[in-house]
């Protein structure tokens, strides 16, 4: 302990690296939120699942790679698909490779919900982040998250390729 009683703190301290990640997380959190949920009726949660797909190719991911990217379990997820496909925002399509498998997929209204939320977002972000990193500081902390992120959520970046049959996307 150090002589004030505190704990001594030695600047490269992966407990300071890890909370310091955690605070800012959760300030961004309780920055971006509010504005998504007011301006494009979005929770946190369907957003994160929304934009996922609103970013992956042809605007779908298998279940079992959006439940890894946005850590929700799998039940969590298909209780959040079903609120999403309610609101006629998502839908679901059959796997041909694996009968017990499913996509999610943005149906016409989800992508239009998301071109809303997304043009919302990057005008927050934009102004949320000005000043704070130079290009080269941006993306070398892009890198850094990237690299955090894989180690903890392996399956985060993980996306399934396979094709829908033309009967499961009408």
């Amino acid at each position: 302990m150090e002589p004030d009683g505190a704990l001594p703190v030695d600047e490269t301290d992966p407990i300071t690296l890890v909370g310091l990640v955690f605070e800012a997380a959760g300030g961004l959190h309780r920055t971006v939120a509010p504005p998504l949920e007011r301006l494009c009726e979005l929770a946190g949660q369907e957003f994160d699942i929304l934009i996922r797909l609103a970013r992956s190719p042809g605007a779908r991911l298998r279940m079992s790679d959006l439940a890894a990217q946005t850590a929700l379990t799998p039940s969590g997820l298909t209780r959040a698909i079903d609120r999403l496909s309610e609101a006629g925002l998502v839908s679901r399509e059959a796997c041909p490779e694996d009968r017990r498998g499913a996509f999610a997929a943005l149906t016409e209204a989800g992508e239009a919900r998301m071109r809303k939320a997304m043009a919302v977002h990057r005008t927050q972000l934009a102004e949320l982040l000005r000043g704070i990193f130079g290009p080269e500081e941006e993306l070398a902390f892009m890198c850094a998250l990237r690299k955090l992120r894989d180690r903890v959520n392996p399956g985060a970046s993980v996306v399934s390729t396979e094709s829908p049959t033309p009967e499961a996307t009408t």
